[in-house]
């Protein structure tokens, strides 16, 4: 009996954790192209601010109604930094959205209006030679 209960703790335990965590990157670009020559690849991070509010703005009622983004992240603006978009391959751009989960703290004490979300966004791309 007291191994059932605690298999069914660790069970309990799993599931939330990988239900949690399982959302916390979202990839919005991905290629994986093979091309024999490139001139150079280009990467870099950085810190971005995913903050959302809620559509109707009123203390309690906001837990339930959906979220806006403040902040439209767009795998394009980073991109960008690496050159010329019609010469770049094999693009991957992740949004990691784990430190959002403690921030979720602002929801709450806000009332569900707001929810200060600070994700960060990572980029690469290989740039095709000329």
């Amino acid at each position: 009996m007291i191994q059932q209960q605690y298999f069914r703790r660790c069970l309990a335990i799993f599931a939330s954790a990988s239900l949690v965590l399982g959302g916390c990157t979202t990839a919005l670009v991905h290629d994986d192209v093979k091309y024999p020559q490139t001139g150079a690849h280009c990467s870099g991070s950085q810190g971005v601010d995913d903050s959302s509010i809620a559509v109707l703005p009123v203390p309690v009622v906001a837990f339930v109604v959906p979220h806006a983004s403040l902040h439209d992240i767009k795998a394009d603006d980073y991109l960008k930094r690496c050159g010329d978009p019609t010469k770049l391959i094999n693009r991957k751009v992740e949004v990691n959205r784990t430190a959002c989960i403690p921030a979720g703290l602002t929801r709450i004490i806000t009332l569900g209006i707001w929810q200060w979300c600070p994700a960060s966004i990572s980029w690469e791309a290989d740039v095709k030679a000329s």
